[in-house]
Order: structure tokens, then sequence, then C-alpha cells
């Protein structure tokens, strides 16, 4: 006779099976988009396409090689390019996977929108950052790099604290939360952290996607609690409560001021060596002088191999932080039941990686694997006794 535990291991195994999959085919296609990208930039720069390109903004705008007006046309040129190429494989991996796998809730006509829409801000962070780097150019034309750093490590630090009341509701609906019980409750989690929240919403995510979530987001005046509807349909309090103490735990650590050092000191170290590039390959690649715009895709392409360079680094920064915020949330709510459950039903229903290689973990992971953090939890539950 099988009993239930039996059965538990049988569907552990099928879900990992399917996990596994999931991940490897999200991978690919991860790896994919960036050799596209890569491709692309590389094949502009040596074939000339870049200058053509550059040639033609300038017809349009009538300016020079580095004016502002230059920049914008060449790089709507750009990234609109990028876009279109893009989209066969966007499709193939936000939407096409996700129904395959049952993550997956929107229409393939509502994923478009989306995606057109993320299309259109990329298109204005790109345009503004690289206003920004070739007006550096002009005002500082050796010290260019680190004006840009410095711009950009400031507009991160605005973004993070504009994305809640800017950016998240262009493509997903909020609500406050109407349970009042929960409200108070994890608004009184939030005053024992130390940490103030402007209020609690309830985070639409169910409309695209099967996946549970919640999270602190925000800074200052705009920082809220958002909880998703997936989660309030089928967790309980005690669940809730938990997930919401590990992301308290980044903010009482500082973590996002952490992340935003880190990040502003990867910029200036990427820049930099574009900078170095740029100095050393200007001639050889046609340019008009070292602002010409159409030595972007050198600057991109430099840039961010350091930063691809750098994601193991930064795994292993973001799996510490979030095994630090996991034994914030056991130590502050005291229901490590209730966490290891959270942590199990989140893993399966958002088909989480239990057991990837350590290849994999190294180079795509920004969190422990599941049954790592549940070891933990039991291990913090033990000593705690």
């Amino acid at each position: 006779m099988i009993g239930p535990s039996a059965i538990a291991r049988f569907r552990s195994n099928v879900n990992e099976d399917k996990s596994a999959r999931y991940h490897r085919l999200k991978r690919r296609a991860a790896g994919s988009s960036v050799a596209l990208n890569a491709v692309l930039l590389a094949l502009l720069l040596a074939s000339g396409g870049s200058v053509r390109l550059r040639d033609v903004a300038i017809r349009a705008s009538g300016a020079e090689a580095d004016a502002a007006g230059t920049i914008f046309i060449y790089v709507f040129l750009l990234v609109s390019i990028q876009v279109l190429l893009a989209l066969p494989l966007a499709i193939y991996d936000g939407f096409l996977l996700e129904r395959r796998y049952g993550l997956s809730t929107e229409s393939r006509g509502e994923f478009v929108r989306d995606y057109l829409k993320a299309a259109l801000v990329n298109m204005v962070l790109a345009l503004a950052a690289t206003e920004i780097v070739y007006a550096s150019m002009r005002e500082w034309p050796r010290a260019w790099w680190l004006a840009s750093s410095s711009a950009f490590a400031c507009g991160i630090a605005l973004l993070a604290g504009l994305a809640p009341i800017v950016l998240l509701p262009l493509f997903y609906r909020f609500r406050p939360l109407d349970r009042q019980d929960l409200q108070d409750r994890l608004k009184t989690l939030s005053q024992r952290a130390g940490v103030r929240v402007l209020g609690v919403y309830e985070w639409g995510l169910g409309a695209k996607t099967r996946r549970a979530n919640a999270a602190l987001v925000g800074s200052g005046r705009t920082r809220r609690v958002l909880v998703s509807d997936t989660l309030l349909a089928e967790y309980s309090d005690d669940e809730i409560e938990v997930i919401l103490a590990h992301e308290l735990g980044h903010h009482a650590h500082r973590d996002m001021l952490t992340g935003l050092v880190v990040e502003a000191a990867l910029i200036a170290s990427a820049l930099g060596l574009s900078a170095l590039a740029v100095s050393l390959l200007w001639r050889p690649f046609a340019l008009l002088r070292p602002s010409d715009v159409a030595g972007l895709p050198l600057v991109v392409l430099v840039g961010g191999a350091l930063m691809l360079c750098a994601t193991p680094v930064l795994n292993l920064l973001s799996r510490y932080h979030e095994r630090r915020a996991d034994r914030y949330a056991l130590a502050l709510t005291a229901r490590p039941a209730a966490f290891v459950s959270a942590m199990r039903r989140l893993g399966t229903q958002n088909l989480a990686e239990t057991n990837p290689s350590r290849l994999a973990l190294w180079l795509f992971h920004s969190h422990p694997p599941v049954e790592q953090r549940i070891s933990a939890a039991r291990e913090f539950s033990r000593d705690s006794v």
C-alpha cells in the first residue's frame, strides 16, 4: 500500500522535473536574448551600420553627431530595431513558455500590449541615459564616465522611490487591502520592525499570472506593502505575515541601500572601461570623434560585458541578503511552521527550481533554493528552543 509520504515524494519529484525543464528553457531564452543583442550591436559596429544609422539621424536632425537631437533620433531607431528583433523571442519566453507550464493567465494581446508598454518605458530610459552620457562626453571629455555614473546613481535612487506610483501602475492594478484585520496585522508588524509604511495594497497579479508574491516597495513617502491577490486567495494570514516579515528584513538591514551602492560602483566601473575602449577604438570604427553617438554600441557592449561578468558576485550577495532576511522574518514572527509552509507552497506555485546545479545557482539564482531555505528555517527553530 502506498502511504501519504510516498505520494508526497512522488509529487515533489514530478514538480522538480517540471520546474527543472521550465528553468532550463528559460535560461536558454535568456541566453539567446543576450546573444541576440550582442550580435546586433557587434554587427552594427563592424559593418559600419552604426555610422550609417548616425548619418540618418544627422540628416533628420540637421545637427552634429553628438548633438541632443541626433542622439534622440539615433537611440529611437536603434531601440526600435532591438524591440522588433526581440519580439518573437519575447513571445516565446514571456508568453508561450509561461502558458505551457501553467503560469500565465493573460491573453496574447494583453502580453503584446505589456511588451510594447515595457518597450516604451525602456525607450524613455535609454534616451535619458544616452543623453546624459553624451552630454557628459561634451562637457568632461576625460571624466565623462564618472559624471555619468553619478547621475545614474541618483536616477536609480529616484526610480526606486517613484516605481510604486509611476511605473508599477502601468502594468498592474492596485487597490487598498479591504481585509482590515490583515491590514492592521501587517501594519503592526511593520511598526515592530521599525519600518514606516503608508498603506497596504492588494496587487492584481492574478490577471497576468498564477504566481504569488508580496513586496515592500518604494521609499519615504512612497513606501507601501503589496500583497498579490493570488497570495490573499490561498495563503493563511500567518503565512502572509512571515512573507512580509522577510521583505521587512531587507529594509531593516538596508539591503536596498547596499544594492544601490554596489550597482553604482559597477556602473562606474563599466562606464570607465567603456571610456577606455572608446578612446582606443573610435578611429578604427570610423567615428567622427569619441563623442560620436555611432559609438554607442561599443559603450553598451563593453559595459554590458563587465556587468555580465559581475553577475555571479551579485547573485552571491543577493543570496546572502535573502538568507539574512529569512532569519529576520523567523525572529520577528516566531512562526517557523508558517515560514516552512509558505516557502513550500510558493516554491510549488511559482515553479521554483528546488535543486539547481552549482553552476546554475551561481549564474542565475539571486535567491537560495527553496529546500535550503526550509532547512535553514528548521535549524533556526531548533536553535531557538
